[in-house]
């Protein structure tokens, strides 16, 4: 990783991380970002690791407040030290935990607005042409809307991942945790324009670059497998297209999946699983069900709604 490389302490802390854990590339590369700030501090205010003290994180902590930055980007930071300490003293490389009493940071909710299925559609209509990129941009939004799956675990798909004439796809949530999720007709026929002679094959090229490239179900425009960053920026140029918000993210699309499953009717818990939550609570969060469609069942299944209306 580029940068001032970390203490010998967070080195073992992060490899043990991926070793016991089994935490994804990008959740250590976030850890690794985070105590890489943190090191610096500490090394300009002549303290390490091994002696920082209860009384010097509440001074990083308030540093970083007066800082203007993002209370979720200190909250995200906090997370990693608290682990960070809490592996340093059950190791038994400092005698105390400084971190076990460092107050949290308030986040405010950050829960996005969903799509509305008009929008969806709006979205999904503005990927027009017949080239292979058109062809492989409709599949990709099909399928991050179709399965309510995080943006890593479509690009990370590989060809064995994709079962097509069950319409199931297997993704690999955080912590690498497996899951089986199906796909509907739409995203079906996206997917197959995709993989047909005018889509994926034109995009192979005489010598793949990288091991695994070959594998990758989404390619880019040089035969590499599709990065994380060019599918956030594809979702933006077809929100742009379809007049949507600037806000929208894969992660909309994410959160529009799950909340118009459950306008339909879905079970939460099948919700929960598609979308790989351990914690039914996350779910009823992220999830909330909009208050027009509280109000149709309300009136519809509640006998004395509509009483004398």
């Amino acid at each position: 990783m580029p940068g001032d490389p970390l203490p010998l302490e967070a080195e073992e802390f992060l490899a043990w991380m991926l070793a016991e854990k089994g935490r994804s590339s990008n959740t250590l590369a976030a850890y690794r970002r985070d105590l890489r700030s943190y090191c610096a501090w500490l090394n300009e205010h002549d303290h390490s690791v091994l002696s920082v003290r209860h009384e010097d994180l509440v001074a990083f902590v308030g540093e970083r407040q007066a800082s203007d930055s993002a209370s979720s980007s200190i909250a995200r930071q906090l997370a990693a030290i608290r682990m960070l300490h809490r592996y340093l003293a059950v190791e038994g490389l400092r005698p105390d935990d400084p971190a076990v009493e460092l107050q949290g940071v308030k986040v405010p909710s950050g829960i996005p607005k969903p799509l509305t299925e008009t929008q969806i559609n709006s979205l999904l209509d503005s990927i027009v042409g017949h080239e292979p990129i058109d062809h492989r941009d409709r599949a990709l939004l099909e399928l991050l809307y179709a399965t309510g799956a995080r943006v890593s675990e479509v690009v990370g798909l590989s060809l064995g991942d994709l079962d097509f004439d069950a319409r199931l796809v297997r993704l690999y949530g955080k912590g690498a945790k497996e899951r089986i999720v199906p796909y509907g007709a739409s995203a079906a026929g996206a997917m197959d324009d995709w993989f047909s002679a005018r889509g994926r094959a034109r995009l192979v090229p005489a010598r793949w670059q990288r091991r695994g490239d070959a594998e990758a179900v989404f390619l880019n425009t040089r035969g590499s497998r599709l990065t994380r960053q060019a599918a956030w920026l594809v979702v933006k140029k077809y929100g742009q297209r379809a007049g949507i918000s600037d806000d929208l993210s894969p992660h909309v699309l994410r959160h529009s999946c799950a909340t118009h499953l459950l306008d339909h009717g879905a079970d939460l818990r099948v919700v929960q699983e598609m979308l790989g939550h351990v914690s039914i609570s996350t779910t009823q969060v992220y999830t909330r069900v909009s208050q027009q469609r509280l109000w149709e069942v309300y009136r519809s299944a509640h006998p004395r709604a509509t009483l004398g209306a």
